[in-house]
């Protein structure tokens, strides 16, 4: 097979984390599309970015250096926004990284917020296999073996009024009451937004037995927003977490209820759960009303809701007297077993 040689030890991306081990690699010059994975260089005068990598600490990228991420869409309300242009990634062209990931594109525009990981690369060129086929995360998604059987554990769903509202510590908290309750296997999953597999290991450290995100599925991201066929990862999600045998799942889905394609998943978790348990995470209380409404014009009904519009008490009872629902702030306060596990 034609191509350029890569050391096998390459730094690589924690998008890439379900890649097997390869004792050698090659890429081609070739264009790239969402999901291949694919060599990028970082500019020898550029200045250095973290990222994180496959193992999920964070890796620093030095001038010069060569590594392996893939090509993704993102549409972070407070964060990134790029695309991936028509046509694919060429190579010899310049992109950017848009998420610590390793998710690379054209620079829509971002926010002021400092980005350790923003920064220019070069694409080099496409891995392929042995056969001269580029290689995609799409061919070491999850996948449920057999015929799926849904064993019927009970669905905690995480959601938010925006990026950055709290939604994680809602999901730590959750873990910490579902174990005080002896709940001994909780799966966990973040099914809309961008792979993050520190966010994983943070579910799992607070006593998630499994995590799953979009790779899990052979998807970088879940953007862009109405993209064709996304119902079909968001059901491979559900199956694999659904056909394991767990006390509950704890479901998250990143970014704001409007973005990232939430509406079709919430659509496709109705039809296995059409009564989940909804903690929802907003910033003031004309948010979480706003949300509760949307949800109830959607047939879901909110169990509890959390962030920042709890956090004085204040705020708290007016969320409480706006929207009639159980208002915690998940920081400083308990949630109680009987809220989300009965």
């Amino acid at each position: 097979m034609k191509g350029v040689t890569l050391a096998a030890d390459v730094k690589k991306t924690s998008v890439l984390r379900r890649l097997p081990p390869f004792t050698s690699l090659r890429y081609r010059k070739v264009p790239a599309a969402e999901g291949d994975v694919c060599t990028f260089a970082l500019p020898p005068d550029a200045a250095p970015l973290i990222v994180e990598a496959r193992s999920g600490r964070a890796m620093t990228l030095a001038p010069g250096d060569a590594f392996l991420g893939t090509p993704a869409h993102r549409e972070s309300t407070r964060w990134v926004v790029g695309d991936i242009p028509a046509g694919g990634l060429a190579p010899g062209r310049t992109y950017w990284m848009l998420a610590d990931s390793g998710l690379v594109g054209a620079l829509i525009g971002d926010s002021p917020r400092e980005k350790i990981h923003l920064g220019q690369i070069k694409y080099l060129g496409a891995v392929s296999d042995g056969d001269g086929r580029t290689l995609n995360i799409r061919q070491f998604a999850a996948r449920v073996d057999g015929d799926f059987a849904d064993h019927g554990a009970p669905v905690i769903l995480l959601l938010g009024t925006s990026a950055e509202v709290g939604k994680t510590t809602a999901g730590i908290a959750v873990l910490r009451a579902l174990r005080k309750r002896r709940f001994r296997t909780v799966v966990a999953l973040k099914a809309t937004g961008t792979s993050s597999l520190t966010e994983l290991n943070t579910y799992l450290d607070f006593g998630a037995t499994r995590a799953f995100d979009c790779v899990d599925v052979g998807l970088p991201t879940t953007y862009p927003s109405g993209r064709k066929g996304i119902a079909r990862p968001f059901d491979q999600a559900l199956d694999n977490c659904l056909s394991l045998a767990a006390d509950a799942v704890l479901v998250e889905c990143g970014g704001d209820m409007l973005g990232a394609n939430v509406p079709v998943f919430l659509e496709r978790l109705k039809r296995r759960r059409s009564r989940p348990k909804i903690i929802l995470a907003a910033a003031d209380a004309f948010g979480a009303l706003g949300a509760k409404r949307m949800l109830k014009e959607m047939g879901l009904a909110v169990t509890l809701i959390t962030g920042p519009c709890t956090d004085t008490p204040t705020l708290k009872r007016r969320v409480e007297d706006l929207c009639g629902v159980p208002a915690t702030n998940a920081t400083r306060e308990e949630i109680h077993h009987d809220l989300i596990s009965s």
